[in-house]
């Protein structure tokens, strides 16, 4: 029954994409701070915001869906319980990015600083928590990923309708 071959895409690999995602993005805006054009700030602006909304319908669904269920499933729940304060962490940051009126040094520093928490969550995500998951018997990672999916896409549908208004 143990086979080596991927299966089809689950729960983790939805959430690792999520994460792929917003590297680039983090990527994208570190290339900005390098930039001292008048347009840069309001591309930072804009880059910051896109970022925050990703990172927060992600922690969303992770805690929504993904976490309870691997709480249920696997016995170490240590990696559970630092994620979910990485994700306060990481909260407080998109607050204070989101709340910000000026786009200056103290703000590259925010978004920065929320790329490396986030950049950190990853790993222990990827390297620990992901492999776990996929180890734990009884998990459905396959059907979650539909669960996932679909929550997701409300949250992007909920937060388009009120940046409409």
């Amino acid at each position: 029954m143990a086979t080596t071959k991927r299966a089809e895409p689950d729960a983790c690999s939805l959430l690792d994409a999520d994460h792929r995602n917003v590297k680039k993005m983090f990527k994208a805006y570190e290339e900005l701070t390098s930039s001292r054009a008048a347009s840069a700030s309001q591309k930072k602006r804009d880059l910051a915001n896109e970022i925050c909304m990703e990172l927060t319908i992600h922690a969303q669904i992770e805690e929504e869906i993904f976490y309870p269920a691997l709480r249920q499933a696997i016995k170490d729940t240590d990696l559970l319980d630092e994620a979910e304060v990485e994700h306060a962490s990481a909260k407080d940051l998109i607050a204070q990015i989101q709340e910000a009126s000026d786009v200056d040094d103290k703000f590259d520093a925010k978004v920065i600083v929320l790329g490396e928490y986030i950049d950190h969550h990853v790993k222990e995500e990827r390297n620990e928590m992901f492999v776990k998951a996929r180890a734990a018997r009884g998990l459905d990672l396959v059907g979650m990923r539909e669960q996932l999916e679909t929550r997701k896409e409300e949250l992007m549908a909920e937060v388009a309708g009120a940046a409409a208004s």
